[in-house]
């Protein structure tokens, strides 16, 4: 064999070629795709970085920082320090108003969480039994509420709860009862009652998407073993909707700690209703009726970080309920 002969390259076959072909066709649909998949992420990264990500840097900025007031009476010019590191959490965490705040809201988000969650359930179990009638009326009419603002719904039960006008409190007179809804003993669960009344019909609407997802030949092959309808919703339908229960859950957990629209508008009428109510009013009354607002974005990340370990230990504490189940 020549020398010529061993230096040309070998000819491709057509099969290797079409392959080839092929696989970079291939690569080139999958780069745009990527290319297209990143465009659209991409505003939501922007926004997400934007609207979440930078408030949260900024808090925790704000909040390891103080400013100092120079000149006569602290009457001069203002002097931003570099650094204060945790005096701003020491001064929130002394702070006795502030931490009766955070026991306030455990209170309540340990008694009204619970009620609102099960009165949801009940409502969407009601709603999808198969006996329900009139199911889109009442539907709208449980989740009416949560169309109206939470500052509008305060004003509305404001009215009812002001002795001399409230029909309630009238009502209650007249057989004899003398109830204050806004007196100190009381008005924690006059807020709960506003809160379960926008909330519930907003949690049913989660739950009842849950139970529509549960394949109907369940519920047929559940029926033809003889199940009566508490039995297929205990031990159908229910544990099919925890999913659904455990998001609820959570997000009453975070909105419990955010407790804020009901006690501020409530306050002009409810003298037991102070500036550390709640750990959101202590904050935004530090931040613009004291003007100090380091201290309030302290107390910003505090909630924060409260509301991340109650989240968090929540869905540990399911999560490990349900391995053990399994």
């Amino acid at each position: 064999m020549s020398r010529d002969t061993l230096s040309r390259p070998e000819p491709v076959a057509p099969q290797t070629r079409d392959v080839r072909r092929r696989t970079s066709r291939v690569s080139r649909t999958e780069a745009r795709n990527a290319r297209a998949a990143a465009g659209f992420v991409l505003p939501f990264l922007a926004l997400f970085a934007l609207c979440f990500i930078a408030p949260i840097v900024y808090a925790v900025y704000q909040s390891l920082h103080k400013t100092e007031r120079t000149g006569p009476l602290g009457l001069g010019g203002q002097e931003q320090e570099a650094f204060a590191g945790l005096a701003n959490y020491a001064h929130a965490l002394s702070d006795d108003q502030f931490l009766a705040g955070f026991g306030r809201v455990l209170l309540f988000g340990a008694v009204q969480v619970p009620l609102m969650i099960v009165l949801a359930t009940a409502l969407a179990l009601l709603l999808e039994s198969a006996s329900a009638r009139g199911i889109p009326f009442f539907r709208s009419a449980f989740f009416l509420p949560y169309g109206v603002p939470g500052v509008i719904a305060s004003i509305l039960w404001g009215f009812l709860y002001v002795p001399g006008i409230s029909p309630l409190v009238k009502l209650a007179q007249s057989v004899g009862w003398d109830v204050d809804f806004l007196a100190r003993g009381t008005v924690l669960w006059s807020i709960a009652n506003i809160v379960t009344w926008q909330f519930t019909g907003y949690n049913m609407l989660v739950l009842i998407a849950q139970l529509k997802s549960v394949p109907g030949e369940l519920y047929e092959a559940a029926r033809i073993d003889g199940a009566n309808a508490w039995q297929v919703a205990r031990h159908i339908k229910l544990p099919l909707i925890r999913p659904a229960l455990v998001l609820t859950c959570v997000f009453s957990i975070i909105g419990t700690l955010q407790l804020f629209a009901e006690p501020k508008v409530l306050r002009p009428l409810a003298t037991s209703i102070d500036t550390g109510f709640t750990p959101n009013l202590h904050a935004y009354s530090e931040a613009f009726v004291g003007n100090n607002q380091h201290v309030a974005a302290a107390e910003a990340v505090l909630l924060a970080l409260v509301a991340c370990v109650l989240s968090f230990g929540f869905l540990r504490l399911v999560g490990g309920r349900g391995k053990e189940r399994g």
